[in-house]
């Protein structure tokens, strides 16, 4: 496969606490991509990121494992973090060194400790941020009580892009508040259409509130829009990925990873508003009393971070995150 050029890349931390479906929603991302044939299940000790025999055995996340999916011409390296406190150092890894982090959140728990803290630890790091909220096809899962308890402990920079269609059992697809349009699902796949007539009223109010939201970070279209002018939903998206790349706009997209329901769209809103390393500040490097800034730049000399380290029987593999230059197979660094 060729080479992606770093603006097609996306370095992608779901992070949260346990049990929220992180692991499920890499393997959903998996399978909607095609880069796996069917569903994994934690349960079931078969899903991809979840390897080591006593992740199956307990049905839990103990370490961060990777996993990259090309989607669209873009290359998304998903960070599968696990939740559980005892491990929130590895979870910091992924967030110093994603460049778009996915707050993975259970619409029956709702919002609890671990995704809090961890919240925090992206905001010290001017981390883009994101919400997915999961596990909307549960029994007690309530969309609009997840909300409230994202915009009270995060603030307004909260913007929901989306509306569930369906409570609990009936969740079958979701409504797009930029384009005012009805998503559908049925075995993974969509179909478009109007937004039902019960929801109409609840999503213009929404739809007002997200686009107030989105123009503030650009000062012309927010004039322009308080005297009254249509701002396009091209616009709205290119505003709205600089308010992420700012760390001041936090999108709430919503589905279910083990149903298969609006996945799809989660990796299109990480590659259409997620960050690429380009866009993101330099990576400050100490060089004895000396700091530097370094940037992205295929031509320049190679520089890495190794983030991880595997023991393996045939020795130990090293992870690593390219911060510069271009490293190929059998180099020797």
């Amino acid at each position: 496969m060729a080479a992606v050029r770093p603006e097609k890349i996306r370095n992608v931390a779901l992070v949260g606490h346990a049990g929220a479906g992180k692991t499920s929603l890499v393997d959903a991302l998996l399978f909607t991509a095609g880069a796996i044939g069917r569903l994994g299940r934690v349960e079931d000790g078969t899903t991809v990121t979840d390897f080591e025999p006593e992740e199956q055995k307990r049905c839990q996340s103990l370490s961060l494992s990777m996993a990259p999916v090309h989607w669209k011409g873009h290359k998304i390296n998903l960070l599968d973090a696990p939740g559980y406190a005892d491990f929130e150092h590895e979870a910091i890894v992924a967030l110093r060194i994603a460049d778009l982090a996915v707050f993975v959140v259970s619409a029956v728990e709702g919002v609890e400790v671990q995704t809090e803290r961890l919240w925090k630890v992206a905001a010290e790091l001017s981390l883009p941020r994101m919400v997915f909220v999961n596990k909307l096809d549960r029994e007690r899962s309530s969309f609009p009580r997840t909300l409230d308890q994202l915009r009270e402990l995060f603030g307004a920079g909260i913007a929901p892009l989306e509306l569930p269609i369906g409570q609990e059992a009936e969740f079958c697809g979701i409504a797009d508040l930029l384009t005012d349009t009805a998503y559908r699902y049925a075995g993974g796949q969509a179909t478009t259409g109007e937004i039902p007539d019960h929801m109409e009223a609840l999503e213009h109010e929404v739809h007002d509130n997200l686009v107030e939201g989105i123009v503030v970070a650009d000062d012309a279209q927010l004039e322009r829009y308080l005297e009254g002018d249509v701002v396009s939903v091209a616009e709205l998206e290119r505003t709205l990925a600089i308010g992420v790349d700012r760390a001041q706009v936090f999108p709430v997209v919503c589905g279910s990873a083990t149903a298969d329901i609006a996945i799809d769209r989660l990796a299109d809103f990480i590659c259409e508003i997620g960050p690429s390393p380009l866009d993101r500040p330099p990576v400050d490097v100490v060089a004895g009393d000396t700091t530097i800034g370094i940037t992205p730049d295929p031509t320049a000399e190679p520089l890495a971070f190794v983030f991880k380290t595997i023991a393996d029987p045939y020795g130990q593999i090293s992870v690593m995150k390219v911060l510069s230059g271009t490293i190929r197979a059998d180099d020797h660094l």
